[in-house]
């Protein structure tokens, strides 16, 4: 593949995630390759190379000769993520919090302030930023692990936190203030590399969210 095929494909593999982690292509929904050919300008056979590619994170399903779908969605199945995610997430805290630096405070003061301008907005009522939020808090999340030292484990743990996130979306409810006061300890608790705290912390934050997407309603 050219440079230049490899740079569409990548664009178009992050349109099609971004479609299914926010619901624009549905949990369960058949994806007909033609259909997906004229949606994303992208050939069938990078099409297929791409839902191939997302069968190996989870976000789809390959049916043999009858093609792909969006994987599926289940109380069991955010559960499970969630625990996935603190397992993950909790372990990349502590090599973090302990190999941090002064440019990794940087890189977490920065990245909270935005999420906080976000949140903020949320807040008053500005549901257009949505999006924005969902950015900023996986980069709000990304940075406090990003000293870890190990991409396979930033990998992983994104790849996990794309599918978690996914639920939230489906249920259409931002949670509001005791999201941002989880945010704002977070970020105290990674600034005084206090790592039994921001994991205890961390754990809250989750349990809190599985709470509230299987409170919606919208997850059978």
């Amino acid at each position: 593949m050219s440079e230049v095929s490899a740079t569409v494909a990548e664009a178009v593999l992050s349109l099609i995630r971004q479609d299914i982690i926010s619901g624009a292509l549905p949990p369960g929904s058949k994806i007909k390759l033609e259909q997906a050919r004229a949606r994303y300008s992208a050939s069938v056979s990078t099409l297929r190379e791409i839902l191939n590619r997302l069968v190996a994170d989870g976000l789809v399903v390959a049916e043999g000769q009858r093609g792909f779908e969006v994987s599926p969605v289940s109380k069991k199945n955010l559960i499970e993520l969630g625990d996935l995610r603190l397992l993950l997430e909790g372990h990349a805290i502590s090599l973090s919090f302990e190999a941090g630096d002064l440019d990794w405070e940087a890189r977490v003061v920065a990245a909270h302030h935005k999420l906080w301008a976000i949140e903020r907005q949320l807040l008053e009522g500005d549901g257009t930023r949505t999006a924005d939020w969902v950015r900023y808090d996986w980069e709000f999340h990304q940075a406090l692990v990003s000293a870890c030292q190990s991409q396979t484990l930033i990998a992983t743990l994104s790849s996990v936190f794309d599918r978690f996130l996914r639920y939230h979306l489906l249920a259409e409810s931002f949670r509001g203030k005791p999201v941002v006061d989880d945010h704002r300890l977070l970020f105290e608790l990674a600034m005084k590399r206090d790592v039994a705290g921001a994991q205890n912390m961390l754990a809250r934050h989750i349990r809190n969210g599985t709470e509230h997407v299987i409170k919606s309603g919208r997850i059978r």
